[in-house]
C-alpha cells in the first residue's frame, strides 16, 4: 500500500492542488451524499462535494457520524470561501488489509495540510495575497479542462512573479496560508493584446476585476541557466 495520500511528484514542472482535511462529512440530504459539507473539531464548515469511487467507500465501510482524514482537490467558488472535491480517505487502520489494531493514520505533515504546484499569476506582499493558475490534464477523450485559480493568502516577493512555483500551505478556516515555498523557474510568456505589457502584481484576483484576461502559457518552460531558488518565509 502507498504510505501516503498525496503521491511524490513525477514531472519537475507538474501541476496539481491536493490536501487533506479532517472532519465529519455532512450530506446536504441524507439519502444523497453526493453534495455536502465537512465540520472539522474546530467549528468551521467547508462545502464539499463526493468524487469517484469514494462514493462507494463511505456508503459499505466508513461511520459518517465520525471525523475522518479526507483527501481534497480545492477550489475557490466564492471570494474567501472554500470549495473541496473529496477524492478518497486516509485512514489505514480501518481500510487496510494486514494493518494491526490502532494503526497510525496520522501524517508527517499533519491535519489541513495542501501541496498546490502552478504559475503564480498575482502577489501583492503588502497584503499577504496571492493568486495560482493550475492547468489540468487533458481529458480522455482529449479535451483540456479549463485552468482554474486560487487565492491563497501568503507572502512572495514580486520577482518570482511569472515563475512556476511550489507551495506548501496549511488551511486555516476558509483560507490556505503558505507556510513555505520553492520557485523552479521563470515561464515562457505569450505576446498581450495590443502589445502592452503588464504591470504590478500581476492578474488581479477574481472578482477585483471587470473582465478576464487572457492567461499564460499552456505549458512550463524553466529558463536555461536558473537554478532552484527556495524560500520559506517566517511564521
Amino acid at each position: 500500500m502507498r504510505q501516503h495520500p498525496i503521491p511524490p511528484v513525477t514531472e519537475p514542472n507538474q501541476y496539481r492542488a491536493i490536501g487533506v482535511v479532517r472532519g465529519v462529512y455532512v450530506p446536504a440530504e441524507p439519502e444523497a451524499l453526493t453534495r455536502g459539507l465537512i465540520r472539522t473539531a474546530e467549528g468551521d464548515e467547508i462545502e464539499a462535494v463526493v468524487l469517484g469511487r469514494l462514493l462507494t467507500l463511505m456508503r459499505r465501510h466508513l461511520d459518517l457520524s465520525e471525523p475522518h482524514l479526507w483527501v481534497v482537490y480545492p477550489r475557490c467558488r466564492e471570494q474567501d470561501r472554500l470549495h473541496l472535491q473529496m477524492v478518497g480517505v486516509w485512514e489505514p487502520s480501518t481500510l487496510s488489509a494486514g494493518e494491526p489494531e490502532g494503526a497510525e493514520d496520522a501524517l508527517p505533515e499533519g491535519d489541513d495540510y495542501f501541496s498546490v504546484r502552478g504559475e503564480l499569476i498575482f502577489t501583492r506582499p503588502e497584503t499577504g495575497d496571492l493568486v495560482l493558475k493550475v492547468r489540468q490534464q487533458p481529458r480522455s477523450d482529449g479535451t483540456r479542462p479549463v485552468p482554474f485559480k486560487l487565492q491563497l493568502k501568503g507572502t512572495i516577493p514580486l520577482e518570482h512573479l511569472r515563475h512556476f512555483v511550489a507551495l506548501d500551505l496549511r488551511r486555516q478556516g476558509q483560507q490556505l496560508v503558505l507556510e513555505s515555498f520553492e520557485v523552479l523557474g521563470p515561464l515562457a510568456q505569450r505576446g498581450n493584446r495590443g502589445g502592452k505589457g503588464r504591470r504590478g502584481g500581476g492578474d488581479r484576483p477574481a472578482g477585483d476585476r471587470p473582465s478576464e484576461r487572457s492567461g499564460g502559457p499552456e505549458r512550463p518552460r524553466p529558463a536555461r541557466g536558473h537554478g532552484k531558488a527556495v524560500s520559506r518565509p517566517g511564521r
